[in-house]
């Protein structure tokens, strides 16, 4: 059965699909089958992580009963992608708040789920959907606040917290260090993403920077972190 583990954040601008994206080729390479859910269904931004703008069906499709899953899986770098669609029409009539159901019939070791920021009707629905999540942050007060305030919505739906990644660290005096997260917070950092311009140049052209620059700063460590999670995934039981 796979893990559903949603990807969120308090605040949008913090590199959460990026991570997603990224973090969804490590785990691949690491021999896992996976799975990624745009679940941002206003604001999808998934799939120019690697370089499509269009997709026939989407999962705005599927929870609309216009399509069935298999209809609305593409794969491409080793991954299987059900991505949200661009068009606001296929808003209309929408309800996100049965995502989990639709969710089970994903055959994969790992789902991951990106979510909409803040704590809205998109990413409540994610996290009732959800088995396992990851916070997404930098390393600044104002957007460890906004992880403090989802936490604790998170704890009221007893899902389980895998831990933060700080993203776009510089290792600036004025940044937050990792123990000032963790005090703050009481969750554990997994992972500190370097800032890398090669992130940039990345998205540019429409591929992920595990693919675009392999070797650089932000890609070792998200593939630190993808062999980390699965140690840590596989060492303890499936919440649900």
């Amino acid at each position: 059965m796979a893990r559903i583990i949603a990807i969120v954040s308090g605040k949008g601008g913090v590199g959460k699909t990026t991570v997603v994206s990224n973090l969804g080729i490590a785990l691949s390479k690491l021999q896992k089958k996976v799975t990624l859910v745009d679940c941002n269904v206003t604001a999808s931004h998934l799939g120019f992580c690697f370089g499509f703008y269009y997709y026939p069906k989407t999962l705005n499709h599927v929870l609309k009963g216009e399509a069935e899953l298999a209809d609305a899986t593409y794969q491409t770098s080793s991954i299987d992608i059900i991505p949200a669609s661009l068009s606001l029409e296929d808003l209309i009539g929408l309800d996100i708040g049965n995502l989990r159901s639709f969710l089970k019939g994903i055959e994969s070791d790992i789902v991951l789920l990106d979510s909409a920021p803040g704590l809205g009707k998109e990413p409540l629905s994610v996290l009732q959907a959800s088995e396992e999540i990851i916070f997404v942050t930098i390393p600044y007060m104002n957007a460890i606040a906004d992880v403090i305030r989802c936490y604790k919505v998170v704890a009221q739906f007893g899902i389980d917290v895998l831990g933060i990644v700080l993203n776009m660290v510089h290792g600036y005096p004025h940044e937050l260090k990792s123990s000032d997260v963790e005090r703050l917070t009481g969750l554990p950092v997994i992972a500190e993403i370097p800032y890398d311009e090669n992130v940039k140049k990345s998205l540019a052209v429409g591929k992920c920077i595990l693919e675009f620059a392999p070797f650089s700063p932000a890609s070792i460590t998200i593939k630190k972190l993808a062999s980390d999670l699965t140690c840590l995934l596989y060492t303890s039981p499936s919440p649900r």
